[in-house]
């Protein structure tokens, strides 16, 4: 897959910048790049507090839904939360149920079976609902597509309730969107076109911390008492891959804070059993460790598992789940590398391989790691990619997009394919006939305008910087730019005319690779490259020799020169401190 490397040019006066902050030039360049502009956006980003969280009362319904709740609370009415199977739907059902738990609520907790109800509210869990009796229902990572399966709930007499952040479905005739609202008691989405809240990249579980902001507030309950939930929304932002912008890179910020003195039994024990110290818990744990783990139970159990871990209180409980959700994502790691593996061999050896958008049908594979292999295949080729697998109705699937191609927006085009889809611009989820497949496919692709340039990777070089420019001092600077995650990537450094002083491969299987490096400007660096060993290799073999490789496995002079793009870190070892980069690409 061709990728292009392009160097960020947005300008600035980086001088006055660093100068005003007290923050290197280089520092002050990457805020930029990331469209940070404004003197108030730029303290914001270097210093934003919980002060600077804007008020819940900003979403639109929140009044509404607070009187509700508060009167049904006054009343002892039941209250059901509905939560969805995967993290954000996991930790925003956990918020709801404690937050309005502490609020003296009669509630309970119903989270949907990934297989036996789909996604979302539907109507079994309406009517299961309303013969326990229940009063009032409210939603959370979900509802905002269940119109259907809403209107039963309120003609079934029961109050409706729904908080979610998907994008509010919607008809589209002679280019006028009509979009198509549930008609419940209230509505907390920030996605509704007249709703006044100012930043609308929120996660589920922010929108239900949101709520028990508001709820505690009405209440009395003093404000320390979020601080454990604010963990959860932040697990949950990072897990469910949201822009860390903005009000998200804030909670996310101080949610981690709160992660690190956490007393959550059960988060406590996925900690431990993962191998990890709580105090040193980033948002690369939560998106690759932690996280995968909590949706472990979703997909190939049930959530509910993940849910008992973080509300129970007790330690031997805990850690028994804590280890069977480790041990649900090791068998998830596998069935996954099985379903990459064989849609690798569709793309490669049949006609998809041509196609501008993949889709991808795989009968047998387990519909709940559908999502993760279109992620990983959309890594591959840079496309949008759709992974298609046999249910017991029919057809269900998973798609991942690149930028510039708004899944959810392409997939209204031919919506009277699906019997269900939903989902962002970047991720969707979709039920369709078996015999739709292939015009799916076909459809999808004749409405796609992407051309050749919009399907090339673009590596976005935030600095052109020489290795000997590196100092402790930067690196240690250039972590005020954590959380890093998408919106608010990890900064890509580049320097080229490098020269490979010597290489060897490290680790169990020797699939990781240690360098010594050398400048043009007479600096060294030792570099780690942890991925990709085998490309790395392939690439200097075919473009300098085998001759010339095996010289840098020997710490021979060779001929080799080649650009890099890396980022710098401080390596501590048994109280050794020395600087190293981490090589993320090479030309």
């Amino acid at each position: 897959m061709k990728k292009k490397w392009v160097v960020s040019a947005k300008k600035a006066d980086f001088k006055g910048i660093g100068e005003k902050y007290g923050i290197d030039q280089v520092v002050a360049r990457i805020i930029r790049n990331r469209d940070v502009i404004e003197e108030k956006d730029i303290e914001r980003y270097l210093n934003g507090t919980r002060a600077d969280f804007y008020s819940p009362y900003l979403l639109k319904d929140m009044k509404k839904t607070v009187e509700i709740l508060s009167e049904k609370i006054k009343e002892r009415k039941s209250i059901r939360v509905i939560g969805d199977y995967d993290i954000d739907g996991i930790c925003s059902t956990y918020i709801l149920y404690e937050g309005l738990k502490k609020c003296g609520a009669q509630a309970d907790i119903e989270i949907p079976d990934r297989i036996k109800d789909g996604y979302g509210v539907n109507e079994a869990l309406v009517q299961a609902a309303f013969e326990d009796g229940i009063d009032t229902m409210i939603t959370c990572d979900n509802g905002i597509a269940a119109a259907t399966e809403l209107k039963v709930a309120k003609d079934l007499g029961m109050t409706v309730i729904v908080t979610d952040h998907h994008e509010v479905p919607y008809t589209e005739e002679n280019g006028e969107r009509q979009y198509l609202l549930p008609q419940v008691d209230a509505i907390v989405n920030h996605k509704q076109q007249d709703c006044p809240y100012p930043f609308k990249e929120l996660c589920g579980a922010a929108v239900a911390y949101k709520v028990i902001t508001a709820m505690y507030e009405q209440f009395g309950i003093d404000s320390e008492e979020l601080n454990e939930l604010l963990a959860f929304a932040a697990f949950a932002t990072v897990g469910d891959v949201m822009e860390l912008q903005g009000e998200n890179r804030i909670l996310v910020k101080e949610g981690l804070k709160e992660l690190h003195r956490t007393f959550n039994t059960g988060m406590l024990s996925l900690i431990k059993v993962c191998g990890l110290e709580k105090e040193q818990i980033a948002a690369y744990h939560i998106g690759f460790v932690l996280g995968p783990c909590l949706n472990a139970s979703g997909r190939l159990d049930t959530a509910k598992k993940a849910l008992k871990l973080l509300t129970t209180r007790d330690f031997a409980e805990a850690a028994c789940i804590a280890n069977e959700l480790k041990m649900l994502n090791e068998s998830r790691k596998e069935m996954t590398d099985e379903g990459v593996a064989k849609a690798i061999e569709q793309v490669e050896h049949t006609s998809l391989g041509e196609d501008r958008v993949l889709v991808i049908y795989l009968p047998d594979c387990h519909e709940s790691i559908a999502g993760i292999i279109a992620g990983r295949i959309r890594e591959k080729y840079y496309k949008p990619v759709f992974i298609l697998t046999k249910s017991k109705e029919g057809v269900k699937g998973s798609g991942r997009s690149i930028e510039g191609y708004s899944m959810y927006e392409e997939m209204t085009k031919v919506k009277t394919l699906f019997t269900k889809f939903g989902g962002h611009p970047m991720a969707a989820g979709l039920s369709l006939p078996e015999e739709n497949v292939e015009i799916f496919r076909r459809e999808i692709n004749e409405h796609c305008t992407l051309n050749e340039e919009a399907l090339t990777e673009k590596i976005v070089i935030d600095v052109p910087m020489p290795l000997s420019y590196i100092t402790e001092t930067l690196i240690e600077q250039l972590n005020i730019l954590e959380p890093f995650g998408k919106g608010n990537e990890k900064p890509v450094f580049a320097d080229k005319n490098i020269a490979i002083v010597s290489a060897c491969k490290i680790g169990k299987q020797k699939n990781m690779m240690r360098l010594n490096l050398l400048n043009e400007q007479g600096g060294t660096m030792e570099a780690m490259l942890f991925r990709n060993c085998e490309d790395f290799e392939l690439f200097l073999q075919e473009k300098f020799g085998e001759a010339e490789v095996e010289k840098i496995y020997r710490g021979e002079s060779n001929n080799i020169r080649i650009a890099i793009t890396y980022y710098p870190s401080i390596n501590e070892f048994r109280g050794n401190r020395k600087m190293q980069v981490t090589i993320l690409g090479w030309q």
